[in-house]
């Protein structure tokens, strides 16, 4: 248990703020415009960054029958999700009108007591994390209640440490929204780069020759990965499969080196292609480092391949080649796969000269470090804001006020 600062008042949450739910809200009652209605998912999606699917809304007649009896969320007030993913925050920050699912949501009204981001930060905090975890139950889903929720002992500082706290938690996700903005927005541009460039659309000063158009089997050879479900071990031959693709040198199972030398003859080199096969289809990893890797069936290796491996690492991310990818997908089977087969088939289109194949790669590689460099940059912040908070929210570090 934390040990708070002796001025802070240390209290059950339920002292503090009334705290409900909404009225139900049938499934008759859903539209498909209207007044936003958040459920659990929602709420998930905005902390993870992804963007809400089967967005839900009610009517507005639907809404003025629901706040007549149970009052109308405001700015300040605090949702948090009680099903399944549980004890994740929104703040409403905004006039704008909304409703929410009864029962999967928590609806913790705004409070003299609490600078409402200080809230919103609370619940992101490891100490309330742990208590709502502890206390709730799970059968085949974690539940958090309204009970428990009052149970929660929370930290009341005084309201304006609160805000000096908020505030200074505040410009730290201010700065990671920017960043993550400008990372999707420089991910927006490499796209149609990578579309114009691979396409012949748009060329580069000082290349006018001309491209060609081959089988994927005549500048590569396509092989499988193990059909063998593998053993792993503590240490050894790093072992990728279709969840690494993103970075293959991160993945954490090992196979023996007895293993990889009776199942793997035909093995990824520098310059080589791993792409997906098996589920998610057409994702390239180019191969980078002479550390051996094992790979699974779910992918398939480009080995031998005559033009510029990074050219062709950044066509197959192209649409003309991913829309031959799915139309050569068995899509009924369960999971959808392609065969190194029907891969081979595809259509490469590339420019004649080697030079001109390099230059289009080394554009694309530079907008890719730079993202990457971005997404670091975002990284280490997320990790600085999680140990101000750990400090912050506890009282460890005291702010003048």
């Amino acid at each position: 248990m934390v040990t708070y600062p002796n001025d802070w008042d240390v209290t059950e949450l339920g002292a503090k703020c009334d705290i409900t739910s909404s009225k139900r809200v049938f499934e008759r009652e859903w539209a498909k415009t209207g007044i936003p209605f958040l459920r659990t998912r929602d709420i998930a999606c905005f902390h993870s960054g992804e963007n809400q699917k089967d967005k839900l809304y009610i009517s507005e007649e639907t809404y003025l029958k629901k706040v007549a009896t149970s009052g109308e969320p405001q700015k300040g007030d605090l949702l948090v999700t009680g099903v399944g993913t549980i004890g994740l925050p929104f703040l409403i920050d905004t006039d704008d009108r909304i409703y929410f699912k009864d029962g999967n949501i928590l609806w913790i009204k705004r409070s003299e007591s609490f600078d409402s981001r200080w809230l919103y930060f609370l619940f992101l905090s490891k100490e309330i994390q742990k208590q709502i975890i502890g206390n709730s139950g799970f059968t085949t889903v974690g539940t958090f209640t309204i009970k428990n929720a009052k149970k929660l002992i929370v930290p009341v500082p005084s309201v304006p440490e609160q805000n000096a706290i908020a505030e200074t938690l505040s410009e730290f996700n201010t700065y990671i929204d920017d960043l993550s903005n400008l990372i999707e927005k420089k991910k927006n541009i490499r796209d149609g780069a990578l579309e114009d460039l691979m396409s012949g659309r748009k060329k580069l000063n000082g290349f006018s020759g001309e491209w060609q158009k081959s089988k994927l089997d005549d500048i590569c050879k396509v092989y499988d990965g193990t059909h063998q479900t593998p053993k792993y071990t503590m240490k050894g031959i790093r072992f990728v499969s279709v969840e690494d693709i993103s970075n293959l040198y991160q993945s954490e199972k090992f196979i023996s080196k007895e293993a990889y030398e009776l199942n793997f003859k035909v093995r990824p080199e520098i310059g080589d292609i791993l792409m997906t096969r098996i589920g998610d289809i057409g994702t390239p990893a180019l191969v980078e480092k002479s550390e051996p890797l094992a790979f699974y069936v779910s992918l398939a290796l480009l080995k031998n391949i005559s033009i510029n491996s990074k050219f062709l690492y950044y066509y197959i991310m192209a649409s003309a080649f991913q829309h031959e990818l799915d139309d050569r997908t068995l899509h009924h089977a369960t999971p959808k796969k392609i065969n190194k087969g029907e891969i081979g088939k595809c259509n490469v289109k590339y420019p004649i000269d080697p030079n001109e194949q390099e230059a289009i790669a080394s554009i694309l590689m530079t907008m890719d470090q730079e993202i990457k460099n971005l997404e670091a940059e975002r990284d280490k912040m997320i990790q600085i804001r999680e140990g101000a908070m750990d400090d912050l929210l506890t009282g460890r570090i005291r702010l003048t006020v």
